[in-house]
């Protein structure tokens, strides 16, 4: 008999949201690569570049864990700079705790894709992705950036997104277009993400392209809105990166009236954005490593929405919580111990929780007379809703996350390896 902790999860592969001819898609104004440098141990492509032809707006946010990696220090300096006209990425290496040596070659490999493109190092954003603690193999990055610069093109799309990936199994990709001012709008977005899951004002690594016209305060407005509404609302696996950030470029090539207002203009586009990165996000979370299921869990009827966020983070990050989905069992009493350390007052008396349309929990107790057959049919699907009424406000919120199975423990046991 196979041990249990080696036998195959059935593995939750939905990519509704990807683009299924991605490498049609352009964005006026950007050039994308992605090549192979020999940092992966897999020979897979690990070295990817994004170029404006043409100067950008950006704005960036980047991770709040104190230990932040040599290329997030450089970025947090680089972006207060008026313009940025590359993103240059590297996986399989996340350069942090490598101290100086690693703050030296983040501003390296900045200054070789600078020289190379004839423009100026702080207008290179810098990331990387992958173990912790090694140092780059700075031989092989420098020649690969080089070749990255040298196969840069409009279609180049599928080459970078594939070039950023680490324990990602597929491609997340997402792409929106829209009228603005009468001008044709392009957003493109690509993240990856599997693994060390739990953002804080950004996540894993994530970047958007567009051609529109907007200045740097209401660009930077637009992406912190969209984060808090998107990435800031799922978990994997509790952890928040050292190397999480999250960048938008805008080239200003649709020629539509520069955005300097909050006005209808900056709506839509921000509701676009919104949109890209609810997309990303639940691909995300679908590609969680070991994930079999994705869990959506909305919290009614609190006192504030901060405190329904809260409270619905509480239950997402719950091991237990996550491992009874994983194990198809409506362990409810989970749920509401995880509603209870939140950190919230609440009273358990007031509490209901249902399991997709079935009520598992009334005031605080068990339903009588639930239909175990019914409750299975609804565990079995990949995607499992989660209810939780606070009875104490008017205020919701709802995130998303994965489950927790053997296979996150085997990924993870053996990421260096």
């Amino acid at each position: 008999m196979t041990p249990f902790w080696t036998a195959p999860c059935n593995k939750l592969l939905r990519v509704n949201f990807m683009i299924k001819n991605i490498t049609k898609i352009k964005i006026p104004g950007f050039l994308f690569s992605g090549v192979s440098c020999g940092i992966k141990k897999n020979n897979g492509k690990d070295i990817g570049i994004i170029f404006s032809e043409t100067p950008a707006i950006c704005a960036g946010v980047f991770t709040k864990n104190r230990v932040k990696a040599a290329p997030v220090k450089l970025d947090i300096k680089n972006i207060k700079s008026s313009f940025t006209r590359a993103i240059l990425v590297n996986s399989g290496n996340a350069n942090a705790c490598t101290g100086k040596k690693g703050d030296k070659d983040a501003l390296y490999m900045a200054e070789t894709a600078a020289e190379k493109l004839g423009i100026k190092s702080k207008e290179v954003l810098v990331a990387s992705t992958g173990v912790i603690g090694n140092l780059l193999p700075m031989d092989k990055v420098i020649p690969g950036i080089e070749k990255a610069c040298e196969k840069l093109n409009p279609t180049g799309i599928d080459d970078f997104s594939h070039a950023i990936m680490t324990t990602d199994l597929y491609q997340k990709t997402a792409y929106e277009k829209i009228k603005i001012d009468g001008k044709d709008i392009s957003i493109f977005g690509v993240a990856k993400g599997a693994g060390m899951i739990c953002p804080n004002m950004a996540t894993l690594l994530s970047f958007v392209v567009t051609d529109l016209c907007i200045d740097k305060k209401h660009l930077t407005g637009c992406l912190k809105d969209a984060v808090n509404r998107s990435y800031n609302l799922i978990t994997v696996d509790t952890d928040t990166s050292t190397n999480d950030s999250v960048i938008v470029m805008a080239n200003g090539l649709a020629g539509n009236k520069k955005i300097l207002n909050y006005n209808k203009d900056y709506e839509n586009f921000n509701t676009a954005l919104i949109k890209i990165l609810k997309k990303l996000a639940k691909l995300i979370v679908e590609d969680g490593e070991g994930a079999t299921k994705y869990i959506t869990i909305k919290v009614k009827n609190a006192k504030t929405k901060i405190e329904a966020k809260k409270i619905a983070m509480s239950v997402a990050k719950s091991t237990l919580v996550k491992t009874a989905f994983f194990g198809e069992d409506a362990n409810w009493g989970r749920i509401i111990c995880a509603v209870g350390y939140s950190g919230v007052k609440v009273n358990p008396d007031n509490i209901d929780i249902y399991i997709g349309k079935i009520k598992v929990a009334s005031a605080g107790s068990r339903v009588e007379g639930i239909s175990e057959q019914k409750l299975k049919k609804i565990l079995e699907k990949k995607e499992i809703a989660v209810d939780i009424d606070i009875n104490q406000g008017n205020c919701s919120e709802e995130v998303y996350a994965s489950d927790l199975s053997f296979d996150y423990v085997k990924v993870n046991a053996s990421y260096r390896s």
